[in-house]
């Protein structure tokens, strides 16, 4: 990979901008309460790092949405608070991420100091990558690192623009670790190797399914988007979810395909879609007016018997509607024959959803590596390059 880690280059003394995703969930009522301090955690052994080599810390991340425009509600200062907890020392908070108050403060820095800036999603420039907010960000630092892989398919100011303006730049641990391991799924895999791709449209994966058909050996497929593959078969699919507009690119990916990438053959389905729902399973089609929400048990135990042959598995999406009880079969049994392949296969699961399955499932710690970044996994599964990246080099 093209670019140099924290470990390649000498910190001490100087000031680390470091881009990190602390991109957490707060409670909907006040805004103030983290309700998962994961992503806090993941950067914490990058900072470290920096640190023990006696360099100052100017930590930036976006939280929500705010489109553009201070919101007390997508403040850090949370997430300030329990990072100095984790870290133990006292955390700076800038009450902007630009301007004479945090040019001050960084300068003010000095080694072991860490200072956290203000939501940079305060200023509509960063997703802009605006060349003279970045040229602000950059003065506040000497080194530039990226630890948000979360981020790194955006190509803002501060994934992209800072890195270009400061002449030493660096993958922290987690990028670093993210690359490595997504890079062996799309360009060193192990082989058998298995793709497991799920979640409600094609729409969002067709890169990656596309791409993971020219390396892996298999690719199962679940979620809603199975009903888009089983009617451009011209198989019935009652009131499942469809996406009308990709039925030909759904049958020209079948056509393709060999006998690469397999589809349920069982579904369990309802007549509505609620935790109390009547379900039947059923072989095939599916009855007019019903919707398929989960693969049958038939089809877990096919997928539960190629996953557990494989050397090399990837998996990026529910095999059904999860969270509600009656459909979570599917997923949660993929989710545990990850976990039993992983003690002697490579696995690799994407973000967002899938992160969340494994982790209802309880398997989580025994997974090989689980993505931080949904968006950006998609993209560099798919064969994309990512503009955080590009941007170390």
């Amino acid at each position: 990979m093209n670019f140099r880690t924290i470990d390649q280059i000498d910190l001490r003394g100087k000031r680390v901008f470091m881009r990190v995703d602390f991109n957490v969930p707060l409670d909907k009522e006040t805004g103030r309460t983290i309700t998962s301090d994961t992503r806090i955690r993941m950067a914490l052994p990058t900072a470290r790092a920096i640190l023990e080599q006696g360099a100052s810390l100017v930590l930036a991340s976006h939280l929500g949405r705010p489109k553009g425009q201070p919101n007390p509600r997508m403040s850090l200062a949370p997430v300030s608070e329990r990072l100095s907890e984790l870290l133990g020392r006292p955390i700076g908070q800038a009450h902007d991420c630009v301007g004479a108050e945090a040019e001050a403060m960084a300068g003010g820095l000095g080694p072991g100091d860490v200072l956290l800036l203000e939501n940079l999603r305060f200023h509509a420039e960063e997703e802009a990558n605006d060349g003279e907010f970045s040229r602000q960000l950059a003065a506040l630092a000497d080194v530039y690192v990226n630890d948000a892989f979360g981020a790194a398919h955006r190509a803002h100011a501060s994934t992209v623009g800072v890195a270009a303006l400061l002449p030493v730049r660096a993958a922290g641990l987690l990028m670093q670790r993210e690359l490595e391991y997504l890079s062996m799924a799309t360009s060193a895999p192990k082989h058998p190797y298995v793709a497991i791709i799920g979640g409600a449209k094609i729409s969002g994966k067709i890169d990656v399914i596309r791409n993971l058909l020219t390396i892996a050996d298999k690719v199962l497929i679940g979620g809603a988007m199975t009903y888009t593959f089983l009617q451009a078969q011209g198989v019935g699919v009652g009131a499942s979810l469809v996406e009308e507009e990709k039925l030909d690119l759904a049958a020209d990916l079948l056509v393709h395909s060999g006998d690469r990438i397999m589809l349920p053959t069982d579904h369990v389905v309802a007549e509505q879609f609620s935790a109390d729902a009547v379900t039947r399973t059923v072989q095939g089609a599916v009855p007019d007016g019903w919707m398929g929400l989960d693969i049958g048990p038939e089809s877990t135990a096919a997928y539960e018997q190629i996953i557990g042959t494989s050397q090399m598995i990837v998996w990026n999406g529910p095999m059904g509607v999860f969270e509600l009880a009656p459909f979570a079969h599917g997923t949660i049994s993929v989710a545990r024959a990850v976990e039993r392949a992983s003690a002697h296969a490579v696995s690799i699961v994407g973000g967002g959803d899938s992160e969340r399955a494994i982790r209802a499932a309880g398997v989580g710690e025994k997974i090989t590596h689980v993505s931080t970044g949904g968006g950006a996994s998609l993209e560099f599964l798919g064969g994309k390059t990512l503009p955080g990246v590009a941007a170390l080099a």
